[in-house]
Formats: C-alpha cells, structure tokens, sequence
C-alpha cells in the first residue's frame, strides 16, 4: 500500500520527534560520563559537554580503592543475585500451586496476594515486624521482604495456565511427581517469563536505596546506591578527595568528580545488561498478559 505524501511527512517528523528525546534522554548520562572520565582540576574550568577534555582514571581509581565503596558495591552484587535466584524460584513455584483447580485453598490464596496490591499495612508496622524477626541490621532485610512479589506471582501464573495440560497428563502417567513436572517441563517452558521477573527483580534490587536507608544502620551492609546517597548528602565526597591527594602526591581529585565517578558506578552495570534481556522482557510481558 502507497503511503501518502502528509503519511510520509508524519513519519519523517515523528521520527525526528523520537530520535531529539532520546538524545535529551542520553544527555545527562554523556555529560555525567565525560566529567567522571576527565581531570577534576580542569573539570573544574567548566566548557565539558560531550566528551573529556583531559582523560584519566584518577577518579575511578579513588573509588576502587576505598574499601568501603568496594565492600558496599560487593553488597549490592550479593543482594542482586541472591534476591533474583530466590525470588524466580519461590515465584514460580507459588504460581505453579495456584494453577492446580484442585487445590483447596487456591481462592484463598489468590485473594492473599491481590489484597497487599491495593491495601497497605504502612512503614512502622512494617519496620516493627523487622525488628521482631531481628531483621534489621541484617543483608536478610533485603531479600525476606520481597520474596513474594504480587505482581509477579500474577504475571507468572497467567503465564502458565496458557501452557498446554496434556503435558502435564501425559507426565503424570508416567509417573512423574508434581516437583518432577515443575522443575523438568514447567519451570523450562516458562523461561520467557521468568527472565521478565528476574529483569524485575535484579533492577529493583540493584536500584533500592530506601531499604538501606530506612533498616540499616550498620555501614558494612550498604549498598552501592546508600554509599552514592551518602556521597551525594554529606562532605565523604571531599575526605575521600583529600586522603587521595595526601597518598598520591600529586593525583588530585574533587568532590563533584568522585560523585559523578560514583554515579557512572552504579547506573553502567544495568545499562549494559539490559539490551541482552530485553527481549525476553517484551516476549515475557506479552505472553504473560493474553489468554486465548
């Protein structure tokens, strides 16, 4: 079919209209970026807008050596493989449960996770049942709470009703066990959605702040992002940059450097695994939400 002339115009503008957001988009990553990878003295000149003016690793090498940057980004390293593995598989077998029309307390259940979605018990309760479970203060504070996702345990669910029961008949006449089904024919199948949870899972895990911020207390057990939140609010930023100049001689660094260095820390490992998931993402969002 011909496309017209004002279709044509329509689309050359609409793709001019995408194409200047995404770069208004990509900007302040650019800028943030370029900074961090540039010398904190001329930085300091201003005029960087795209790329560095005198490239060095001054900055980078500060965080990297400061343990407790290091030990908070191991933290957040933990917490997002620990919390993904965990929350994937109790998931999924949750939603395996309330798929079977025979079990007895399927409604009930259904009705459990669907009531938190709406209905909230508010932070002090939530932070007084931490503290009874002696939670706080613990890397458990991060995955307990979450293990269950309502939405997640919905997306899989609808998921899995969509696959076909005489796979389930068939295994079950020759003998297999319910955990036999799940793990070697339902758990493989539903690999597209589960890879969707676990993008769910492994961003927000990496991106939680507030958990840190709000339950723990203990320096030791922050996270990447608590550590940039504690740059960002406090002077950290410029004791790391004297102690560097008192040990490096004549390698110095500033305090808007080391944030900026802090800040490419963070966000670049979810930038750069993301492309490779999000096709899974897409496939997993559209499977999990049609039936028929």
């Amino acid at each position: 079919m011909q496309r017209s002339r004002g279709e044509k115009w329509f689309n050359v503008v609409n793709m001019l209209l995408m194409l200047a957001f995404s770069l208004l988009c990509l900007y302040p990553f650019i800028y943030i970026l370029a900074i961090s990878l540039n010398d904190a003295m001329d930085a300091q000149k201003g005029g960087i807008y795209l790329w560095p003016r005198i490239f060095t690793w001054k900055n980078y090498n500060v965080i990297f050596n400061d343990k407790d940057i290091f030990l908070a980004y191991g933290v957040t390293i933990a917490r997002v493989l620990v919390g993904v593995v965990t929350q994937v598989l109790l998931v999924a077998m949750f939603a395996f449960v309330l798929t079977k029309k025979t079990f007895p307390l399927r409604k009930f259940l259904n009705w459990w996770i669907v009531i938190p979605m709406f209905l909230s018990g508010g932070l002090i309760p939530f932070y007084i049942t931490l503290q009874q479970l002696h939670l706080l203060n613990s890397f458990w504070t991060y995955i307990i709470p979450g293990l269950y996702g309502a939405f997640n345990i919905m997306l899989v669910r609808t998921f899995m009703t969509e696959l076909p029961e005489a796979l389930e008949e068939s295994a079950k006449i020759d003998g297999a066990s319910d955990f036999r089904i799940f793990f070697s024919i339902i758990f493989p199948l539903s690999k597209p959605v589960l890879a969707t949870i676990a993008l769910f899972v492994g961003v927000g895990h990496w991106n939680d702040w507030f958990t840190g911020f709000t339950f723990i207390s203990n320096t030791k057990l922050w996270t990447a992002q608590n550590m940039l939140l504690f740059l960002i609010q406090s002077n950290e930023a410029s004791n790391l940059a004297v102690l560097s100049k008192m040990h490096q001689g004549a390698i110095t660094v500033t305090a808007e450097s080391i944030k900026m260095a802090m800040l490419i820390v963070t966000t670049a490992p979810i930038l750069c695994i993301y492309p490779f998931l999000q096709k899974y993402f897409v496939k997993g969002i559209m499977l999990g939400s049609l039936k028929g």
